[in-house]
């Protein structure tokens, strides 16, 4: 067995880089919301974002910080990046315990709205009846701040890497998507306490195209198999094979992670 030296790359962070590291599981969800709020502050309220549904604990971070403190959000969207779909390609249902929709209705919008701070079509999810509506709501005011994770594919929203190295990958757009098994086996571990067969097998997903174009990237990774993950992508091949490693090419990019992923990755029998 050959083990890339990416794999093995020290993770260091300073004032000046573009990565940071953060202590704990709290502080991240932290950063992520003071984050959106600093850009909130910034705009005046008229920041546009793509925003991912977990790690799901910055969304209620994110609404006391508001409550707290005044923020302007006025004019401000919240594209959120993906959800699932059921057995007949249509929105998973909202009432299900692990729908993105659902979820945030329950720990974002409605809490917002009924605090008076934003109306309800302020916050957007991808349809699949029509997801190129989607991508023209994105287009019409660009975005401002792309917030993500990344899959233990590399993927970041649902975009996995192409069965073949497919020339047009970093301009896909909004679309239906099949998940990869190893997506599948990794969320139904995280939600379902590894009932796979329960898990929704397609979503609909912001494309490429949209997230490289926000004004700024900014990662968030804090689970420990992102160890190897965060390494493949800043350091390994800029390729759709690990479709975060276009992070590399980006011209305003930041990552931050806990110190846990920081730890190199210990390959050993266990």
């Amino acid at each position: 067995m050959t083990i890339p030296d990416w794999y093995t790359r020290e993770i260091a962070a300073d004032a000046d880089s573009d990565l940071r590291v953060v202590a704990t599981d709290a502080d991240l969800y932290y950063e992520m919301a003071l984050e959106i709020q600093a850009m909130l502050l910034h705009t005046d309220g008229a920041a546009r974002f793509i925003v991912p549904v977990g790690p799901t604990f910055y969304l209620e971070r994110f609404v006391r910080l508001v409550a707290a403190l005044p923020t302007p959000i006025g004019s401000a969207r919240f594209f959120f990046m993906d959800e699932y779909l059921d057995a007949n390609g249509g929105l998973l249902d909202p009432a299900s315990p692990i729908s993105f929709r659902g979820f945030v209705q329950r720990h974002f919008t409605q809490p917002l709205v009924d605090s008076g701070h934003i109306v309800a079509d302020q916050v957007m999810f991808p349809d699949p009846s029509d997801p190129a509506a989607y991508d023209q709501a994105i287009a019409d005011g660009g975005i401002d701040l792309c917030l993500a994770g990344v899959g233990i594919t590399g993927h970041l929203a649902f975009n996995e890497p192409p069965q073949i190295d497919e020339a047009g990958f970093w301009d896909a757009g909004t679309r239906c998507v099949t998940l990869a098994p190893q997506t599948l086996a990794i969320n139904a571990n995280t939600a379902l306490g590894g009932a796979m067969d329960v898990l929704p097998q397609r979503a609909i997903t912001v494309g490429m195209r949209q997230i490289l174009a926000a004004k700024k990237l900014s990662i968030y990774l804090n689970r420990p198999w992102q160890r190897a993950v965060v390494r493949r992508m800043l350091y390994g091949p800029v390729s759709p094979a690990f479709p975060a490693s276009k992070v590399q090419h980006h011209h305003n990019a930041t990552v931050t992670l806990t110190r846990v992923v920081a730890e190199p990755p210990q390959f050993a029998l266990k």
